[in-house]
């Protein structure tokens, strides 16, 4: 694998635009929606529970969480990332919920940029996945590779991230996703860790999860369009006017979140599903739930909320679970059990 020796200032610049981008500049999707607005729950005036019983713990993957909530996949990889990650991995352990790293690719190549990955410190007790590219597969990345990020997280799962138009509309991108999924089926069956595959915006199909299952995946987060367009985030850092107007034209690309986790819950019955894309407060995260989702991720109100403070986004966890609980206690659902048996209804 040939490196240049610009490489990592050239990597450390654009993951410092992506945070730029996304707290400066409007990349939601401009009228795509994540679906989940069409659904909703019948309030039950008499529930017959007490609102302090209401139970929204969980495992997953093996570890005890006080809560089905998720802080996505982000940043790293430059140094305005490092108190960030810090922040959200405190937040993460002192509320008992998981956390997933931004990709790694550039700290697995160039280990000077790795700190910024580097949070177990902070966070010894927390569900923590490292996350590289998919298509990495194609481009001299070993199963050895993928190892390292894991190691360097010390993370108890490995996301593999799928964002093939990302790629596509990037003037740098790596376009290459040609006969990846063999390479994607070797990695889940040595690599030692359980795999996520994840989107990054636009969804999984039925046939790709179906596809991504028989590879050995150990679960599948949707991250499903209706949140934040990564094709409108390139719009934003796009070196030409050219670049501009092709990226322009996906900004409303994908498969909505809620779509997408009914695609896949019914591709795979049994596969966990993580909910992603667009979730905004904990109403959302009980449709997911309710739709079939077991844990559920938020990225874009995290990042702003830690740019903010570590106070603002211990709030925002306490505010989500609070919102969560309360619907909970609406519908009748004492834990989440019962609230995966919740019919939801068309708005």
């Amino acid at each position: 694998m040939t490196v240049s020796s610009d490489e990592p200032r050239l990597i450390e610049r654009r993951k410092a635009d992506h945070i730029r981008i996304n707290l400066e500049e409007d990349v939601q999707f401009p009228r795509l929606t994540t679906g989940l607005e069409r659904y909703r729950f019948m309030h039950r005036a008499l529930p017959e529970l007490d609102l302090a019983e209401i139970d929204t713990t969980l495992t997953f993957m093996g570890k005890r969480l006080s809560a089905p909530l998720l802080i996505s996949s982000m940043t790293g990889g430059t140094s305005l990332a490092s108190p960030l990650n810090l922040i959200l991995a405190e937040v993460a352990q002192a509320h008992g919920i998981a956390m997933g790293l931004g990709s790694q690719r550039a700290a697995i190549v160039h280990e000077d940029l790795a700190a910024s990955f580097k949070v177990r410190h902070v966070a010894p007790d927390i569900l923590l996945f490292a996350n590289v590219g998919a298509v990495q597969l194609n481009y001299g990345f070993t199963v050895e590779h993928y190892r390292r990020a894991v190691d360097m997280a010390e993370a108890d799962a490995l996301i593999l991230h799928f964002n093939a138009l990302q790629e596509a509309v990037q003037p740098e991108g790596d376009g290459n996703f040609k006969d990846l999924l063999p390479k994607v089926e070797h990695l889940c069956r040595t690599i030692g860790v359980p795999v996520i595959a994840k989107e990054v915006g636009w969804g999984f199909s039925a046939d790709d999860a179906r596809r991504l299952a028989e590879a050995g995946v150990a679960a599948i987060d949707v991250a499903g369009a209706g949140g934040t367009s990564w094709s409108e985030v390139e719009y934003h850092r796009a070196p030409t006017a050219f670049h501009a107007r092709v990226a322009r034209a996906f900004a409303d690309w994908g498969i909505p979140t809620a779509e997408s986790i009914a695609l896949v819950r019914e591709a795979v019955p049994h596969m966990p599903i993580i909910a992603s894309g667009g979730l905004r407060n904990g109403i959302d995260i009980a449709k997911c739930i309710a739709l079939g989702a077991q844990l559920c991720g938020l990225a874009s109100p995290f990042l702003k909320a830690a740019a903010q403070s570590a106070e603002a986004a211990h709030d925002l966890v306490r505010e989500l679970t609070a919102q969560l609980r309360i619907t909970m206690f609406v519908v009748g659902a004492r834990d989440l059990a019962a609230l995966q048996r919740t019919p939801l209804y068309s708005a």
